[in-house]
């Protein structure tokens, strides 16, 4: 009899530890699955990161096409500075679904002369001309603060003071890379590009946090 209330005691004890597991368990996977809801966000959203970042890395690579081909005076020069052109005419239009076509035509005007003062920087720069490099940088930072000013005045979550530390921190990194290449300081042109293009996708989610708390209802999950 003894033998058989321990066992019967011993069959209980399993069926609560196993119901207690499974409980847990279940318990465990709610508040995951809770957890993932929140932290989740709606399907626009993230199409709108994963655009704004393959645009913005299109940037940033492109950019460095370019500085390679040019300074190197390969032919694929031109052919590379059109696509580049084409990549802010493309960033331009994936911003005129919130703030209209105007601004996305402003915006991509203001980015074609960001890239057109480029070439005026890397050509200055590749005949050794400090003036004419100077005033290429001049004309570059001036372009630089009147995007900032442009974006900062369609969205009042992107503040002007960050967009131009960021903008003029673009900048910084892409002259690394130019006056790195011409004096063949491979390792130090290598470590600009990889910071610019982690800077580059920084800037992107910037630009995407700001248009999803400008246009929350254009996000709901």
């Amino acid at each position: 009899m003894k033998k058989l209330i321990l066992t019967g005691v011993s069959v209980v004890f399993f069926a609560v530890a196993i119901s207690s597991l499974l409980y847990a368990q279940d318990m465990k996977g709610k508040m995951m699955d809770k957890a993932r809801n929140q932290m989740c966000c709606a399907k626009s959203e993230v199409d709108l990161r994963l655009t704004m970042r393959n645009l913005w890395e299109d940037h940033i690579t492109y950019t460095r096409n370019y500085i390679i081909s040019a300074l190197a005076g390969l032919e694929d020069g031109n052919a590379v500075a059109q696509r580049l052109l084409r990549n802010q005419d493309d960033i331009g239009n994936a911003i005129k679904a919130y703030y209209g076509d105007a601004a996305g035509d402003k915006l991509a005007a203001l980015l074609r002369d960001h890239i057109m003062i480029a070439t005026e920087v890397v050509k200055a720069a590749k005949m050794s001309n400090t003036e004419e490099l100077t005033i290429a940088q001049a004309k570059w930072n001036a372009n630089a603060d009147d995007i900032a000013v442009f974006l900062s005045g369609a969205n009042p979550n992107w503040a002007k003071k960050d967009l131009t530390d960021m903008l003029y921190k673009h900048l910084e990194f892409t002259t690394g890379e130019v006056v790195s290449r011409l004096h063949k300081d491979w390792t130090a042109d290598i470590s600009f590009y990889d910071k610019g293009h982690a800077h580059m996708l920084m800037f992107a989610d910037i630009l995407t946090d700001g248009i999803v708390k400008q246009f929350p209802d254009k996000f709901k999950k």
